[in-house]
């Protein structure tokens, strides 16, 4: 049987080999369900030539012994894949400002090659966080704040009402977007101060294929560019979608599941909807 051809870039549209600083793809870690470490390997071995970055999400080392993130992130560093710690610095404020510093040097010691900042978490001074940015990438990290642009889509009315009673919903007279200019401001500045790359999170904005915010997605990306910019994906249908709109450059996280389905996606030589791509990624299995 023929050798399978894995992708066929235009020439203009190749991506590098690993490091890459664009077309990257982020995967899930240990988060919904406990990844162990055989598991990682098999992962890694078996598409790990696709798998740019793994992301502990939501906090999850944080829970886990530090023998075994030393573990997985030396697994993923064999494979050269770098590990995020994912949004958790968020709690460490509380500590004091020196809990941060001690923070990054753990990070450092336990394999970790780039430190998230999920921004609307931290809920603190723009100030302040470029000097976290800078703090980080003075420890020899790499750092990516993450930014969300809430959207109020609420129909419930406003008032004292007793529990169960029926109201009369409200129709919306408009929809409330917060300032994506200010945010993209913010963002512009982490940059300038040395964050990597700026991470939009999916709510309200690309959680689903059939309601993305093609509007706010192409400001985002026409202000800082489609390399320094990275979207959550939340399903394959959401990959296709960034996909064909910008490409094979576009980075995203995804999870550790979709990782073939998104590299097929990146060949232009295979077929143009999900259906045909899936076909493909099962054969390969």
């Amino acid at each position: 049987m023929a050798a399978y051809r894995w992708k066929c870039f235009d020439e203009n549209e190749d991506r590098p080999e690993k490091p890459r600083s664009y077309g990257v793809t982020e995967i899930r870690g240990p988060h919904y369900t406990l990844l162990s470490q055989n598991v990682l390997q098999d992962i890694f071995e078996s598409v790990g030539q696709f798998v740019d970055g793994l992301k502990f999400a939501g906090g999850s080392h944080s829970l886990m012994p530090k023998s075994f993130i030393k573990e997985v992130t030396d697994v993923a560093h064999k494979h050269d894949i770098y590990v995020s710690t994912g949004d958790w610095a968020e709690n460490l404020l509380r500590k004091g400002p020196s809990a941060f510093k001690e923070y990054v040097e753990e990070c450092k010691s336990l394999g970790f090659d780039t430190i998230e900042l999920n921004v609307g978490s931290l809920g603190i001074p723009e100030e302040t966080l470029l000097r976290f940015v800078r703090l980080i990438k003075s420890g020899g990290l790499k750092v990516k704040p993450q930014f969300a642009v809430q959207i109020n889509k609420s129909d419930i009315p406003i008032g004292d009402r007793a529990f169960g009673a029926y109201v009369v919903p409200r129709p919306r007279s408009s929809e409330f977007v917060e300032d994506v200019d200010l945010l993209i401001r913010r963002a512009e500045r982490c940059l300038e101060a040395g964050a990597d790359m700026i991470m939009i999170d999916a709510d309200d904005v690309c959680k689903q294929a059939d309601s993305m915010r093609a509007d706010i997605i192409a400001k985002i990306i026409g202000r800082l560019g489609v390399e320094k910019t990275m979207f959550e994906a939340s399903n394959p249908r959401t990959s296709e979608w960034f996909v064909k709109q910008y490409g094979p450059r576009v980075n995203l996280f995804v999870d550790h599941s979709q990782v073939m389905d998104l590299e097929c996606l990146r060949g232009r030589s295979l077929g143009k909807n999900h259906t045909s791509v899936l076909g493909s990624s099962y054969f390969l299995f």
